[in-house]
């Protein structure tokens, strides 16, 4: 399989000193996506409240190969240390939007967290996609789990 190669195009007022989405690690299988704040708020960094939930831009638009999505997904030091994560993680960047590339983020911590320009806010998977066909049918096949569900397999 060919390595997938995301094109990326910079925002006008976008600070060109932001490094693009990168993997950190060898074996890293996200790559970080940095905030690249607008001229205004890049001194002062964008706080976010507990419990606020807002759109940090990263001053990127990409193209996504046909057959392949981006989703974002939180930090995991972010979310540990400080309770900030995504609403809807994982979130799904399709291949044929072109549009800004923001990142949603949510302070569930209990004090207001400061994003810094240029600091990693989320990661970047990017994955296969299959579209699949639906059907109505009458009846559908047994199975041993049958209709047991939220929970119904263990304790939690």
């Amino acid at each position: 399989m060919s390595t997938p190669i995301i094109k990326v195009l910079r925002e006008d007022w976008a600070d060109p000193g932001v490094a693009l989405p990168r993997y950190e690690t060898a074996g890293a299988a996200g790559a970080d996506i940095r905030a690249n704040l607008k001229p205004e708020d890049r001194a002062a960094g964008f706080t976010l409240a507990p419990m606020q939930r807002a759109v940090v831009p990263t001053g990127l638009r990409v193209a996504i190969p046909e057959g392949y999505e981006m989703q974002i997904r939180p930090r995991s030091g972010l979310a540990l240390k400080h309770g900030i994560s995504l609403p809807n993680t994982p979130g799904t960047i399709d291949s044929d939007y072109r549009g800004p590339l923001g990142v949603l983020l949510i302070n569930f911590g209990p004090e207001p967290f400061t994003i810094a320009h240029g600091e990693r806010i989320a990661q970047a998977i990017i994955a296969p996609v299959v579209q699949a066909g639906y059907t109505v049918v009458e009846d559908l096949d047994a199975t041993a789990r049958g209709e047991g569900g939220f929970g119904s397999t263990g304790r939690g």
